[in-house]
């Protein structure tokens, strides 16, 4: 299944400094949430600081998670279905200065 993630707010620095991934997620039997995709990002994409990224399963506070520009709070959080062609965005909140 063809999806695209995106990245902003500095969040892309934690995955390579790319900000766009065009994704194929692999067949499986059981339809893929946004909690898998998130356990998937880990093995597969995420190259540092993992705990900047996640939290107990989920994505830490400050990460906004936009599913085809709506926010994933209002789809069902991380077990929302994802379907093919799905662009999935998070943005980090949090800046330091």
């Amino acid at each position: 299944m063809k999806i695209t993630i995106q990245f902003g707010g500095g969040v892309h620095l934690l995955f390579g400094n790319i900000k766009l991934h065009e994704i194929d997620l692999p067949d499986r039997e059981k339809h893929w949430t946004i909690g898998d995709l998130l356990l998937w990002m880990t093995d597969n994409l995420l190259q540092e600081r993992p705990e900047l990224f996640l939290q107990d399963k989920s994505v830490r506070p400050g990460i906004l998670v936009i599913v085809n520009d709506t926010d994933w709070e209002l789809l069902g959080c991380a077990d929302y279905v994802i379907q093919p062609k799905d662009t999935i965005g998070f943005i980090s909140t949090l800046h330091g200065g």
